[in-house]
């Protein structure tokens, strides 16, 4: 089972990874970008089970390990593959 788990900052948590790739854009002259924010992405291969199972135990490592959840954000998609 194929479990994508997305991670961003929350917002109005200073991003300073998204402020210089931001500048950056503006210096290579795309001004229409207005504000760029990184997270990151975890792909687990998990065992068989029932989704609602996986769900639980996915974030439970989030909460634990994963994300650090006093400044960030994440969600939880199941891929149709």
């Amino acid at each position: 089972m194929k479990v994508i788990v997305n991670i961003q900052l929350k917002e109005g948590v200073l991003d300073p990874q998204g402020k210089a790739v931001h500048h950056a854009l503006a210096s290579l002259k795309f001004n229409e970008v207005n504000e760029v924010r990184i997270g990151k992405q975890i792909i687990l291969n998990m065992a068989d089970m029932n989704q609602a199972e996986a769900e639980q135990k996915v974030t439970t490592m989030c909460e634990e390990l994963l994300a650090n959840t006093v400044i960030e954000n994440y969600t939880i998609e199941f891929p149709k593959c």
